[in-house]
């Protein structure tokens, strides 16, 4: 089996070394599962014995696929996400056995109609007011739901012991990403805002978990004895900011690079790989299936309404990490992150007395000149 992309040389490090590592595990006779969200209960993935991995979804490219079939009006992740699996363009969604999505979004959901018609797309339903007992419920039934169907296609049973076992691991993960995140408090902060986001995105395409959370244990003592010896002491008069929003892992090099090379440092991330879901631990005392339904609800992504807890988020956010302004990064057709941002946008100005910038863009370059200008102009009013 031999399914790695034409350019296989021309993405990052961390995706090229991706793509052979699910190809080996693969033949090694490894299930695997494509998760496209946050929401995606990796605990129980894992103690189906089974490999969650996230799909391609963050490139320009395969958009002209995806568009003979999905509206050009779209968010661009959606249509990136549609358009590796119908070009054959993303090992990850290749070498997967199943696919799960999320009724998070209405494009998201009709998407994985059209994608259940090129592999097998398990679509979990999403309650979308988390305040609700009859949401928990819904959200319960839903986990037990998605377990059944692991069971089934897989034919292994998940016990109460494996998916406590998968708890506990995945929390260590949580912790020390969350220790990673944290070198942002430092001041000046001690790793680039850039190099943030490739790490928590790239965890998703790292399957031995041992060996990665190694590495982000020895990355972030790196970081920390670099501060101390180098950079502790420093003044800066760099503002310090928080992105908040939708993915950015397709928009990296046109916005978050020019954040930084712009003067500013961004210290935190408040979306879907970020801190919105690594903060909050499961349970490790509850039933396991209470616990991890408890646990995704909370994920305070935009899809829900109201979404209170992720005001409250961002206040938290912005005290602990001394954020000078907060810049909102929104996807293009992204209507949920679009209406919710004047919410955001009143807190940020009137509760929180900060700058807030919003930016609204797609995975072309066509607008960089503007956002540049923007970017640069907003700097020069803080």
């Amino acid at each position: 089996m031999n399914k790695l992309p034409e350019k296989f040389e021309s993405y990052d490090e961390l995706k090229r070394k991706g793509f052979l590592d699910i190809k080996e595990l693969k033949e090694s006779g490894k299930n695997v599962v494509g998760v496209f969200c946050t929401y995606s209960p990796a605990e129980l993935v894992y103690a189906a014995g089974a490999i969650p991995v996230s799909l391609c979804g963050t490139s320009e490219e395969p958009i002209q696929y995806a568009e003979r079939d999905l509206p050009k009006n779209l968010c661009p992740l959606i249509k990136s996400s549609y358009g590796h699996a119908v070009s054959d363009t993303c090992p990850f969604f290749y070498f997967s056995d199943l696919i799960l999505g999320e009724t998070t979004c209405d494009g998201k959901k009709k998407m994985y109609e059209l994608l259940n018609e090129i592999k097998d797309t398990y679509v979990m339903q999403l309650p979308q007011n988390p305040d609700l007992k009859s949401s928990f419920d819904l959200w319960r039934s839903e986990i037990v739901r998605f377990k059944e169907k692991l069971e089934e296609k897989f034919d292994v049973e998940i016990t109460e012991e494996k998916l406590r076992e998968e708890i506990r691991r995945g929390n260590i993960q949580r912790k020390n990403m969350m220790e990673y995140f944290e070198l942002g408090k430092l001041n000046p902060p001690a790793l680039n805002g850039v190099e943030m986001n490739g790490v928590q995105d790239g965890f998703g395409f790292r399957f031995d978990r041992e060996e990665s959370n190694k590495d982000l244990i020895s990355r972030t003592k790196e970081l920390k004895e670099n501060w101390e010896k180098n950079l502790k002491g420093t003044i800066t008069n760099r503002p310090r900011i928080l992105v908040t929003g939708c993915p950015v892992g397709g928009v990296r090099e046109k916005i978050l690079q020019t954040i930084e090379l712009a003067g500013g440092d961004i210290v935190a991330y408040d979306n879907c790989s970020g801190i919105r879901e690594k903060r909050d631990l499961i349970d490790e005392t509850k039933d396991p299936i209470d616990a991890i339904a408890e646990k995704y609800l909370k994920v305070s992504c935009s899809v829900m309404s109201p979404n209170t807890r992720r005001i409250e988020d961002i206040s938290s956010i912005c005290e602990e990490f001394k954020v000078d302004a907060v810049i909102e990064v929104v996807l293009q057709a992204c209507h949920t992150f679009a209406i919710e941002a004047t919410k955001v946008r009143r807190h940020v100005n009137d509760e929180l007395n900060l700058p807030y910038l919003y930016i609204e863009s797609d995975y072309s370059m066509l607008d960089f000149g503007q956002i540049k200008t923007r970017i640069e102009a907003f700097f020069e009013m803080i």
